[in-house]
């Protein structure tokens, strides 16, 4: 199975490139984004060496899905998707911090809290919870921004405001975009028979507003059970079915890695690429409601997405 896992292209007054962890980001006249969403996949801040078949058109996609949809709680950055894989869409000055909100407690916060920790990003949590236990509230554990090829770390909204990351006006009002987002996507989710369990945004400035940036309520920005048995296998201690990535950071864990120094990734045998897209298919549909029609890679795939771009540009600059 082939996959997209890099792009080279110079568009028209192309001004800068930039390559994340799983998007190629191309900034145009100083004033436009494009980001292709390749098939890369990373895990505790890793890029792992081999891509994901459809990955990135599921995400782009889903992505896209997700933006038009809360539009008209928060404005964000993107214009259009000219290609499966491609958001074409305003550059915006980003924050210096992710927003996570967590509805449950699993997955770091659980593995922190069962460690012994009660406090999380500032955030004070009960004693007795459960792992996959649902908040009273949901809560906002913020992140910072890390510099490529560097791990993100845990702040509160005390040191950010003390350190003057954020002001304090912008920060309150990220924390309102952000729960207002969540709510927005937990009632989807529902619609959908699943349970949106924690998710993470990006904003960014244009001018002086604030935009919601990069991709919202994907698999690998957010986590996800079935809420079907939910309940049932909460009260007996029982894993959830969950649609996320965190399978993919499971079967690392299993073989010895999470993203530490000296650890080297386990195998990417074919057939464990090709589960990991099948799993991506389920995520997409699942969370979208619609049937998964990939666009394959055929040998014109740089040219295709390169025209549909152009095409849209054309009509920008």
């Amino acid at each position: 199975m082939k996959s997209l896992t890099a792009t080279e292209f110079f568009f028209q007054k192309q001004t800068a490139f930039y390559r994340g962890k799983v998007r190629d980001v191309y900034t145009v006249d100083g004033k436009y984004l494009v980001m292709v969403a390749t098939d890369r996949i990373s895990a505790f801040d890793v890029v792992l060496p081999k891509g994901i078949p459809f990955k990135g058109q599921m995400l782009n996609q889903i992505a896209a899905k997700f933006l038009d949809a809360t539009d008209d709680i928060c404005p964000n950055w993107k214009i259009a998707s000219p290609d499966p894989v491609v958001t074409v869409g305003y550059k915006c000055e980003p924050f210096a911090v992710e927003m996570i909100v967590r509805g449950y407690l699993c997955g770091s916060a659980w593995r922190a809290y069962k460690s012994g920790l009660r406090e999380l990003c500032g955030v004070n949590l009960p004693e007795g919870m459960c792992e996959n236990q649902k908040f009273p509230t949901p809560i906002i554990t913020p992140t910072t921004k890390a510099e490529q090829g560097l791990h993100d770390e845990d702040i509160s909204r005390e040191e950010i405001l003390a350190k003057n990351i954020v002001s304090r006006s912008d920060y309150e009002q990220l924390e309102k975009y952000a729960l207002a987002l969540f709510r927005r996507g937990t009632e989807v989710a529902a619609q959908r028979g699943l349970i949106l369990v924690d998710t993470k945004y990006e904003f960014g400035k244009r001018g002086d507003e604030i935009y919601l940036i990069d991709e919202i309520h994907t698999p690998d920005s957010s986590r996800y059970f079935y809420a079907e048995g939910y309940r049932e296998r909460f009260e007996k201690g029982e894993q959830q079915r969950q649609l996320s990535k965190e399978f993919v950071r499971e079967w690392l864990m299993e073989n010895g890695f999470r993203g530490k120094a000296g650890q080297r990734v386990p195998e990417m045998t074919d057939e464990i690429v090709e589960s990991i897209s099948r799993r991506y298919v389920e995520l997409f549909e699942n969370i979208t409601g619609d049937t998964f029609c990939g666009a394959e890679y055929s040998d014109n795939v740089y040219e295709r997405i390169e025209r549909s771009v152009k095409n849209l540009l054309s009509r920008l600059l």
